[in-house]
């Protein structure tokens, strides 16, 4: 292993936009493992794609050094995990039980070579306690002495970066192009690496990675959801973020919930964060979602609703935790709410299938979909339910 070189499990856009360019940029061979064969034959073809990043002075970069192997390629899978420096993966949480078996396979054919060799998988997905479920999972296809805890470690991140959905136009263009945002801080989980943190310009290592976690779920991504669903409630023809964001109540709307939540972020992470540093997270956060050139949709941003508002989500994850420590959670309460009457459609006209799955549990009422989305029980939660209840009155 003279050469540096990265795994990546998944050639999507995160995979491609971020983790590949960081890695690739800073000397490593970008190896990509993915389902989609066009895909694959166009990243061995060209040996490089391009970054095109969405800003004010939009600038191209070119991720050089690179391959692809198919993820059904099992035997090539298995010899990349041997002989990689480290691992990520960005395939989404359902797709991660089908790679793990592989990845165990490939760990042990790296002990037998070497039984001192450690490997370190970046867990670039956009889950909480993801670590635990990556463990348990390689835990079923290993040895039981297999030295799990020794020689792997599972580094979870925070993945900060917007990635806009890509026309089928710009796609057509050519399928390797992916757009981003100019933002490029990988945080990660510093005590989790087993070998050297690798020296990659923008990575971002932290201490108390629980505490990043939560300001990622409980700020950034419940501002955009709340700028989602309260800009489509009061402007249902916009189509970009931006554009609802030039509605000054809008904007109030969505920092004043950020800024709810960051209270309650302050007294459970007094020894990580300062009021100034969420103040000032929350003020570059909103300056970037109104980033114009990256056209980014509401639909994107707000659709899958059972899943963003679901029980430990951005929305009912932070008002558990306000419940927990006796604080004020009526804002983020009622920018919840808005989901519930949530209607953007893709550049097609279509609503996103999730979406659509959560209206017919509307259709059977607001206590079936309380506790089948929300994981909100009728009786034991009573005083929550009569507070959504009273607001969506109110507004519907």
């Amino acid at each position: 292993m003279n050469k540096k070189s990265i795994l990546i499990f998944g050639a999507g856009k995160i995979g491609r936009s971020f983790i590949g360019q960081l890695f690739g940029l800073s000397g490593y061979e970008v190896v990509f493992s993915d389902i989609d064969t066009k895909l694959v034959q166009l990243l061995n073809e060209r040996k490089s794609y391009p970054v095109v990043i969405k800003s004010e002075h939009e600038e191209t970069i070119i991720v050089p050094n690179v391959r692809a192997i198919e993820a059904t390629n099992k035997q090539a899978v298995i010899d990349e995990v041997q002989n990689t420096s480290i691992v990520a993966v960005s395939v989404g949480k359902n797709a991660l039980v089908h790679i793990v078996p592989v990845i165990a396979q490939g760990l042990l054919k790296r002990y037998e070579r070497n039984s001192n060799l450690p490997l370190d998988i970046i867990i670039a997905e956009n889950m909480r306690s993801g670590d635990e479920f990556i463990r348990q999972e390689l835990q079923k296809h290993l040895p039981s002495d297999f030295p799990l805890t020794k020689l792997i470690g599972l580094i979870e991140t925070s993945i900060g970066k917007m990635v806009p959905i890509m026309t089928k136009e710009d796609l057509d263009n050519d399928p390797l192009v992916v757009f981003a945002e100019p933002y490029n801080d990988l945080i990660l989980d510093g005590e989790a690496f087993v070998g050297e943190i690798p020296d990659v310009k923008g990575l971002s290592p932290k201490k108390n990675m629980k505490a990043w976690v939560d300001r990622k779920a409980f700020i950034h991504n419940l501002g955009h959801a709340t700028t989602a669903y309260y800009g489509n409630f009061k402007h249902p023809e916009a189509v970009y973020i931006y554009e609802v964001l030039e509605d000054p109540n809008v904007l109030e709307f969505a920092k004043k919930t950020m800024l709810q939540s960051a209270e309650v972020l302050l007294k459970m992470y007094p020894n990580d964060f300062t009021k100034d540093h969420l103040n000032n997270h929350i003020d570059d956060l909103l300056k970037r979602f109104q980033n114009k050139h990256l056209k980014d949709t509401i639909f994107r941003v707000g659709q899958d609703l059972p899943r963003k508002l679901g029980p430990n989500d951005r929305f009912m994850g932070i008002i558990r935790l306000a419940m927990q420590q006796g604080m004020e959670y009526d804002q983020i309460l009622k920018a919840m709410v808005y989901g519930f009457s949530f209607k953007a459609t893709d550049e097609n006209g279509e609503r996103a299938k999730p979406d659509i799955l959560f209206d017919s549990y509307m259709t059977i009422g607001l206590d079936y979909t309380f506790q089948k989305v929300c994981g909100l029980i009728p009786g034991k939660n009573k005083n929550i339910i009569n507070q959504i209840k009273s607001y969506y009155n109110t507004i519907n």
